[in-house]
């Protein structure tokens, strides 16, 4: 008898959960959140490749430590695999991802009809971002779209979940059943209007945010104090944004070359203090997540480690997060090891026939 999963559909690792009141999904990051539990999410790093095994490889390294995987849409306005392709193959093998869709690149027809593919696959979470600039990449003569911004495209969503109809009014045979997420910084400027906005995509459609890098815990405290001030904590599900810093010098290029990130000087002089800096900036990623884990209002954190992927299992560790909760984790089952080794014995037989026939014919 093969043990189920938390969280998992018996029927098959790739299908939906069964429907629960109050929740607009079918999917894991949804039933953990609302039941209390602290989430962690984190990103994986899209492949500039069309093999499959390169996006399996990738995510493997998480299994056990996270509770859903971004699939990132392009971000810096950089080409990869797809973010529906990505989805289409962590959907395939039992993970949760959650489906990134910049408004940059496609036209209002065209997201939408990836919402209804990605919810046809499986993807029950989806993030709505409006992209960075095509300026901001490796082909700055792309032509950027920007038909939608994310707070349209969140109540493009929502329009199609909850009245099961596209934005031409034109209705839907079967609405997707989507956990809909937004993005949120609080570290740029102007800082009061930050819990503001987010407000606004709460009243869009947000049910969970994920915010940029934090480095700076007393900006991101005060962020949360007015958070909870206008009662937004009771209304979505707030992950914030860490990761490590492998160097002082990486750290100086990101603040002076990736717009939205705030690093202060002295975060940057642990890094330049330390006699190995990338593991003072993994030991400083971990301190960042027990400092924040503490702050009411916070449901969860979102580990961005590009690079570093290796390391989103020692954080989550060494913080303590998951309290001895283990996430969803890709296991090999018996039924298929039984599976593989019939195939085995089938192609085997049919090696062996093949070359008696061959025999007898020449004979």
């Amino acid at each position: 008898m093969i043990g189920r999963q938390l969280d998992e559909n018996p029927a098959g690792i790739h299908l939906p959960l069964d429907p629960l009141p109050g929740h607009t999904s079918r999917g894991r990051l949804e039933r953990v959140l609302r039941r209390g539990e602290f989430a962690v999410t984190t990103e994986l790093n899209p492949p500039d490749s069309a093999d499959p095994e390169d996006v399996y490889n990738r995510a493997k390294i998480f299994d056990g430590w996270v509770d859903a995987i971004n699939a990132v849409d392009a971000s810096g306005a950089n080409c990869h695999m797809s973010s529906v392709g990505i989805c289409a193959l962590l959907t395939r093998m039992g993970y949760a991802p959650i489906m990134q869709i910049a408004c940059r690149d496609k036209n209002r027809i065209a997201i939408q009809g990836d919402v209804l593919g990605g919810a046809a696959m499986g993807v029950a979470n989806m993030l709505c971002l409006t992209g960075d600039g095509v300026q901001a990449g490796d082909q700055p003569g792309a032509k950027p779209v920007f038909d939608l911004d994310s707070m349209s495209l969140l109540e493009t969503c929502r329009i199609m979940r909850d009245n099961g109809k596209f934005l031409s009014g034109r209705k839907l045979t079967t609405p997707p059943q989507l956990f809909l997420g937004a993005a949120v910084n609080p570290f740029a400027p102007p800082f009061d209007f930050r819990p503001i906005h987010l407000g606004k995509k709460i009243a869009a459609g947000a049910q969970f945010v994920q915010t940029q890098y934090c480095f700076d815990v007393p900006m991101f405290k005060t962020f949360m104090q007015k958070a909870r001030d206008l009662g937004h904590t009771e209304k979505v599900f707030i992950l914030c944004g860490v990761g490590p810093l492998a160097s002082a010098k990486t750290a100086k290029w990101i603040r002076s070359n990736v717009p939205g990130i705030h690093i202060p000087d002295a975060i940057i002089k642990r890094l330049e203090g330390a006699q190995d800096q990338k593991k003072e900036g993994k030991q400083l990623c971990t301190d960042i997540i027990n400092e924040v884990k503490e702050i009411p209002g916070v449901s969860g954190i979102h580990v961005m480690a590009y690079r570093q992927e290796e390391y989103v299992a020692e954080i989550v560790d060494e913080s303590g997060v998951l309290k001895g909760r283990q996430p969803w984790k890709r296991e090999i089952r018996r039924d298929d090891q039984m599976v593989a080794d019939r195939l085995d014995h089938i192609l085997h037989d049919e090696i062996t026939e093949t070359q008696v026939d061959m025999v007898k014919t020449a004979h």
